[in-house]
């Protein structure tokens, strides 16, 4: 498809170049492609030129310039928005056991969004929440009369119970964040809009398949660079933006035991594909993925109250994740946008979490770097399912919890399939690896 429409733009081109030069032409050199909105040139214009200047380098000259024009035209015509992205098509997600105060700094990013707020703890507790804000507020007996036995999956007394939002969520994408974390600056000073960053990332291609040295091309003021093979160009869905956090780093206990006063200070102005093959440590606070996409697979778990293991619920996540848009050629971006985490959490209390899983990851990790999936598996519902399959076959000899932790993984995908019933995700241009 890529090819056929080059050959056209050629022949289009030269003709366009002949009627210049008796009066104006009105041009257009790209179809409607949602990655290439807004930009001046895309890669295929660029291909377009190079096949056009063999031909014909007149053609090309002025094909460049029209692009370029146009480029500049449409941007001026696009000037500001003050139109949120996505309204109406993603849900904010905040665990919490405390009133939601924190909210009142992010009103002018967060305020035309739906909340949905889910309420760990004891559910006699009255969580406030600021005036003028649209959410639903879940607690456990909630949680329970929704689910049902199928209750048993969600974790109690820990932020993993997050992933029951995502469960009731009828929106196409997620945004979680903590209720520690507040705006943060860029080096100019200006507030970050953290969500709209992350609809930016969700809503351009990743690179996995070919690393990019200018990290992400699909961002203003960069590109594909020179050596970057022309046929993965096109790139592929994004399923997850992870984003960072600036001040109280994202420390195990040990580091924070070592590091007490370390604060996160260095703001770097970059957004990259993670590539196929590589896991890395997935972070809950700040969160975006597309729920239709890869939403089965965000289960943070079995942690917190009843469990031997606590503070890896996102990071399990992750590594499902991970494999599963690797299977299923899905892309994961890391890097901006950045919040700023304002509460270290108790290194002492968060060692006792801990402690099974700093030793356990040394098999989890390998595990997960091993993970194949069967072609066959061609939803995330049938992907997460065959990870369970392989958590109790292998880890489940590491200790007993991974038995249950597996189970749980079952039931998950059940509830899933309870609440959303129209079936899996379709992934339009997804395929089996």
């Amino acid at each position: 498809m890529r090819y056929r429409y080059c050959c056209d733009i050629t022949k289009t081109a030269k003709e366009a170049a002949r009627a210049s030069q008796t009066g104006p032409v009105r041009f257009y050199t790209r179809p409607p492609c949602p990655f290439a909105q807004n930009r001046s040139i895309r890669e295929l214009d660029l291909f377009s030129l190079v096949v056009i200047a063999l031909l014909d380098f007149p053609s090309a000259t002025f094909l460049f310039e029209l692009i370029s024009q146009r480029g500049r035209e449409s941007e001026m015509a696009a000037g500001p928005s003050n139109t949120p992205l996505l309204k109406d098509e993603l849900d904010i997600v905040i665990p919490t056991i405390r009133n939601l105060d924190f909210l009142e700094m992010w009103r002018p990013f967060f305020q035309p969004y739906h909340l949905i707020i889910v309420q760990d703890g004891d559910p006699s507790k009255v969580i406030k929440v600021p005036e003028g804000f649209d959410y639903e507020l879940y607690n456990r007996n909630d949680i329970n009369r929704i689910l049902g036995p199928k209750a048993s999956c969600i974790s109690f007394k820990d932020s993993a119970c997050r992933c029951f939002g995502y469960l009731v969520s009828k929106k196409k994408y997620i945004y979680t964040i903590d209720d520690d974390c507040f705006v943060a600056k860029d080096p100019s000073g200006k507030q970050i809009n953290a969500l709209e960053q992350h609809i930016k990332n969700l809503l351009s291609p990743s690179t996995p398949f070919f690393f990019n040295t200018l990290y992400d091309p699909y961002r203003d003021g960069a590109d594909f660079v020179r050596g970057y093979p022309f046929s993965l160009r096109e790139g592929v869905q994004t399923a997850v933006s992870h984003g960072l956090w600036l001040n109280i780093p994202d420390y195990d206990a040990p580091t924070q035991l070592v590091k007490p006063l370390e604060r996160n200070t260095r703001y770097v102005d970059m957004v990259l594909t993670i590539p196929k093959g590589t896991l890395f440590p997935m972070c809950g606070m700040n969160l975006a993925f597309n729920r239709e996409l890869i939403g089965p697979a965000m289960y943070f778990g079995l942690m917190g109250d009843g469990q031997p293991i606590g503070r890896y619920d996102d990071m399990w996540a992750g590594w499902c994740t991970k494999v599963i848009c690797d299977h299923l050629g899905l892309g994961v971006k890391t890097g901006l946008p950045y919040i700023w985490h304002s509460k270290a959490s108790n290194p002492f209390v968060n060692l006792k979490k801990e402690y099974n899983g700093i030793f356990w990851q040394e098999e989890l990790i390998p595990f997960f770097q091993s993970a194949t999936l069967a072609k066959e598996s061609t939803t995330v519902q049938k992907c997460y399912n065959e990870i369970s399959k392989q958590v109790r076959e292998k880890l489940g000899k590491v200790d007993p919890y991974f038995n249950k932790l597996a189970d749980a993984m079952v039931t998950w995908i059940e509830a899933w399939d309870q609440l959303n019933p129209s079936g899996s995700p379709k992934i339009a241009t997804a395929k089996a690896k």
